[in-house]
């Protein structure tokens, strides 16, 4: 239980944002909107996700480490609230593993035969061969915007290859995010988070 214990401390020391997101190929006037404001940042990254059939947990590997978001609240308005829940190193040991396959992806465990496993180790040994389990290969241009002190990106991503565009309304204030939505128009768009939009391009 150690990693749900330092997840837990890392959380008292951020403050959660709410999210409403969507993802398409255009959106119109929206867009339009958007990019009237001065960009306030641009990066890119690749990043590995592994996506589990049995959890809808945002579970991915960036800067060699393990980088865990766990969903904990959804509102009226559908927006979403993620805690970080876990960031780790290579190698990691047996222990901790356990608590990523019982607490995040929520499958059963596979036969380690190592007490640790390097960051090649545990993709091509564990969850490559892992029948619920699926490695993402997903790569992101993002542009920020500030508008109504909110955060709004609109971020270019490939999903194993596949394109897909995005944008996303980022606020601690469930109202300023919804408030900033409906401003900019995005309320005829679906809200959909990055792990179902993977799922859905990647087969699963």
């Amino acid at each position: 239980m150690e990693l749900i214990n330092e997840g837990e401390l890392l959380m008292s020391k951020i403050i959660p944002r709410w999210e409403w997101r969507t993802f398409g190929q255009e959106f119109g006037e929206s867009e339009q909107k958007i990019k009237l404001y001065k960009e306030q940042g641009f990066k890119k990254s690749e990043e590995k996700y592994i996506l589990s059939r049995l959890s809808c947990e945002n579970v991915k590997i960036r800067n060699d480490l393990i980088d865990i978001k766990s969903l904990k609240q959804v509102n009226s308005d559908k927006l979403e609230q993620w805690y970080p829940a876990m960031k780790e190193g290579f190698p990691i040991s047996t222990e901790k593993l356990e608590v990523l396959y019982r607490e995040f992806l929520k499958v059963p465990l596979p036969e380690f035969k190592r007490d640790t496993y390097t960051y090649d180790q545990f993709l091509d040994e564990l969850i490559a061969p892992g029948e619920n389990l699926c490695i993402v290969d997903v790569y992101k241009e993002r542009h920020a915007y500030e508008i109504n002190q909110a955060t709004v990106e609109i971020a270019e991503t490939k999903f194993n290859g596949v394109p897909m565009r995005t944008v996303c309304v980022e606020h601690t204030d469930p109202e300023n995010v919804i408030n900033t939505v409906r401003e900019l128009g995005l309320t005829c768009y679906e809200n959909i988070n990055y792990i179902n939009a993977m799922k859905t391009a990647v087969g699963i």
